[in-house]
């Protein structure tokens, strides 16, 4: 390792990820993102990149491309599936694709989607246990179109003998996914690996993971590469054990760590959805993600895509672009057009941030209080979705420190035509009742009533406007409140919502 790759592996280490800054502590790729946040090697690679930037997530989209369908390892949370269009989560594609159908489908993506700034390899298998079909894309891809940002996602086996093959290729953004560092738990993880033509199963096949994982993540780093580490967490298995995989990876240069919560519906088939494995609740999630963020920051918004996910993070227009539809698609692509697109982009994006002053007023306030909001939102920064459309909420942390986003709760659709589905709404009070308001474009009277009953506050009033700006003034108005005696600040969290409420929704 020469100077220059030590010194700049140290420049990424110091960092804490895409939401805090050693200079002001302020969100460096967050909701209060700023260019003087982050040195501006780093800040050019993460600014449009919707995984690494919160704030980006709102605003940019990304894709997948379905060329790796090989795998060498065997998880006991995973089941790919080669053709199936109704399951969202990794290890799915509608289709597998040739490189030169990927490079065809990304023009016509990047054409119809000019905010699309990310390709990336993310399976259904694992990327680098398919090295021919992924770098053969990646150097079609970086020819036709310069300006997309390249990454891949591999679970790590494979990774020390690609290292210098990654930075040929200028993939500057990279994710492994570690979920232990314990051999013994990996062992009830991972059946088995395959590795130099070999088979190994039980602690020994994790021994060899875990040791070539935070090899190739150590030899990343070295050479400037930004590592997101994802980990799935695993009630009663990997769940405390995480706390220790977060100060590995960090040990080691990452940039960004993603817990994620184990899915684990029986008819996903995978082994643990079939041996009745639980996932996490979405408050014991933000725990763990809350107990680690002192070490590095976490990422809160990922939406666990399908390996051929196409659209803003939290949406799927893959459907759009079949290969069938693609190959009859007269695709011009236009980089000009893109640059100009994406300019409005940011200065919608400035419109949006919170300025110092407003954050200097909320601070003023000097109070202890930090609460959750919940947000039904589109995208781009606002609030403009209607409850009853809502398909998941953006949950927020407001306090004086800010407004951050903390993760998000998919909920089924309460609207059902003209009708509203009230054992839906019984289901989405529960997903929010650590929340005191939900910020909303709109919302029916019936719904309104029984979130008041349960204790959240439906917020109407800033329809339409940025998230970060209409949470700091509902905020200050809420602190305002307390401090004139209008109403009475009570804790959320530890209980969950009485029964008798539950059953008189459902």
């Amino acid at each position: 390792m020469d100077a220059e790759d030590s010194g700049e592996m140290r420049v990424i280490a110091d960092y804490k990820g895409c939401q805090s800054s050693p200079k002001n502590g302020k969100g460096s790729c967050g909701s209060q993102a700023g260019q003087g946040d982050l040195p501006s090697e780093i800040w050019h690679k993460v600014k449009n990149h919707p995984c690494y930037s919160e704030e980006a997530h709102h605003h940019y989209a990304r894709m997948h491309v379905g060329v790796a369908p090989a795998c060498n390892i065997q998880c006991n949370y995973c089941n790919r599936k080669y053709d199936c269009a109704n399951e969202s989560r990794p290890g799915v594609v509608s289709e597998k694709l040739t490189p030169e159908q990927a490079v065809k489908k990304m023009l016509a993506v990047a054409t119809r989607i000019p905010q699309l700034t990310v390709l990336g390899i993310a399976g259904p298998g694992d990327a680098l246990a398919n090295p021919k079909n992924t770098f053969k894309t990646f150097e079609l891809i970086a020819r036709a179109a310069p300006d997309i940002q390249l990454c891949l996602s591999t679970n790590g086996l494979d990774l020390p003998d690609h290292v210098d093959t990654i930075s040929r290729y200028k993939i500057d953004h990279v994710t492994i996914t570690i979920n232990m560092i314990d051999p013994e738990i990996g062992a009830r993880i991972y059946p088995w690996i395959f590795f130099n033509h070999k088979r190994y199963s039980g602690i020994e096949a994790a021994k060899i993971l875990t040791i070539r994982q935070l090899q190739g993540l150590e030899m990343l780093t070295q050479r400037g590469v930004l590592c997101k580490i994802n980990s799935v967490m695993i009630p009663g298995i990997n769940d405390q054990h995480l706390i220790e995989v977060n100060k590995a990876v960090k040990s080691r240069g990452a940039f960004l760590h993603n817990i994620m919560p184990l899915i684990s519906a029986p008819e996903h088939g995978t082994a643990f959805g079939l041996k009745g494995q639980r996932g996490p609740t979405a408050q014991e999630l933000k725990a763990l993600q809350d107990a680690c963020e002192g070490q590095i920051n976490m990422m809160r918004h990922c939406r666990q895509c399908r390996a051929d996910a196409v659209g803003l993070l939290g949406e799927d227009r893959s459907g759009e672009f079949t290969t069938e539809k693609v190959m009859a698609m007269d695709v011009q692509y236009d980089l000009e057009a893109r640059k100009v697109y994406q300019a409005r982009i940011e200065d919608e994006r400035a419109a949006n941030i919170a300025t110092s002053e407003e954050l200097a007023e909320l601070a003023g306030e000097m109070s202890e209080i930090n609460l959750l909001a919940a947000v039904a939102t589109k995208g781009s920064g606002l609030i403009n979705e209607h409850f009853g459309h809502a398909r998941e909420f953006h949950v927020y942390e407001i306090s004086t420190s800010g407004v951050k986003l903390v993760g998000h709760r998919r909920v089924d659709v309460y609207c059902q035509g003209e009708y509203g589905e009230e054992d839906r709404l019984a289901s989405i009070i529960r997903a929010i009742n650590d929340c005191h308001a939900v910020f909303v474009a709109k919302i029916g009277g019936c719904p309104r009533d029984i979130l008041i009953n349960a204790g959240i506050e439906p917020v109407d009033q800033y329809a339409h406007g940025s998230i970060e700006k209409s949470a700091i003034g509902w905020f200050r108005d809420y602190l305002h409140k307390i401090k004139s005696g209008e109403i009475l600040h009570v804790k959320r969290g530890e209980a969950a919502i009485p029964q008798e409420l539950l059953i008189s929704v459902a």
